[in-house]
């Protein structure tokens, strides 16, 4: 067997199917389906049971799939550093951005990349901070740039900078008197529980992106049961509704200053007394990180 077998096996997982697999590797259904029985054959045991058409593995398909994930992650790092040896300013950098995050960092960092090595291709992934972090185990991406998530044993992570993240409302909103200035905030406090005292309504990210983590851990730990009237991954859209005092949200400072809002918005600390956030840049564990992604995590750096 060799890697571009494994490469079958792994496409087989994926899509579920014989045919869409097929399609995916530019190969013939019945060549793909002579394949699988082939091997399963040599290892003695059926790796996928079949379910209608669809394709489920087996507990030894599963064992085995994580293996031949484990060899081409290996093949891969260990291509990226061969090339890295010979100076060979060519190749493949796949970076994940949760969606906002990339709106305005890609512009101001990728043509600074390319100048410097017009004979790399980024390719980007978009998706939450959970998702990417999923993207970097498998070895579908090399490096991911997000707020810091909760820490995993098998991510390594470099701090980028660090920022605030504020809740945000309308100057019109009344909560807006009830604030003071406290030692320790860049912006005037505003204490969590006011928001259910006064039965403020509040827009929430959707629970798989990491604000609405950071979010939720807050109100738990001050006992706060918001009234949540929206939620929505659209952070721009939380930004501008709550503009119009449609309600309150919880942004990064670095998102807010990105966006131009046809109406202002008030910045409140919150916390104890507030809540920092680490920008990051993340990547497998004692993994090989190829050169051109510490040289784009150089230019990221920069940049914020």
């Amino acid at each position: 067997m060799d890697f571009k077998d494994l490469t079958y096996l792994i496409a087989i997982e994926k899509y579920g199917n014989i045919s869409k697999a097929a399609e995916a590797l530019f190969l013939s259904q019945p060549s793909l389906s002579r394949f699988l029985q082939n091997t399963e054959s040599y290892v003695g045991q059926p790796l996928f049971n079949r379910i209608g058409n669809k394709y489920v593995p087996t507990y030894v398909g599963q064992r085995y799939l994580a293996r031949a994930k484990e060899i081409l992650n290996i093949k891969k790092e260990l291509d990226q550093e061969v090339g890295d040896i010979l100076k060979n300013d060519s190749g493949l950098l796949n970076v994940g951005f949760p969606a906002m995050r990339g709106t305005y960092m890609l512009p101001c960092t990728l043509p600074i990349f390319h100048s410097l090595y017009p004979n790399v291709k980024i390719q980007i992934h978009e998706a939450s901070s959970s998702r990417l972090n999923e993207l970097i185990l498998n070895g579908d991406i090399d490096l991911a740039l997000y707020n810091q998530p909760d820490d995993n044993p098998n991510i390594e992570t470099e701090i980028i900078s660090r920022e605030e993240m504020v809740l945000v409302m309308s100057p019109d909103n009344p909560l807006c008197e009830l604030a003071y200035p406290m030692e320790g905030c860049r912006y005037p406090h505003l204490d969590l529980k006011l928001l259910e005292e006064k039965g403020q309504g509040v827009i929430m990210q959707n629970p798989n992106q990491r604000t609405r983590t950071i979010v939720d851990r807050l109100f738990r730990q001050h006992h706060v049961n918001p009234r949540i009237i929206l939620e929505t991954s659209n952070i721009r859209a939380e930004a501008e509704l709550a503009s119009r005092n449609y309600g309150v949200c919880f942004i990064t400072e670095t998102h807010l200053k990105h966006m131009k809002l046809d109406k202002p918005l008030k910045y409140f600390s919150v916390g104890d007394p507030s809540t920092p956030i680490n920008f990051v840049a993340a990547y497998r564990k004692n993994s090989y990180l190829p050169y051109h992604a510490t040289e784009y995590i150089k230019i990221v750096r920069d940049f914020t």
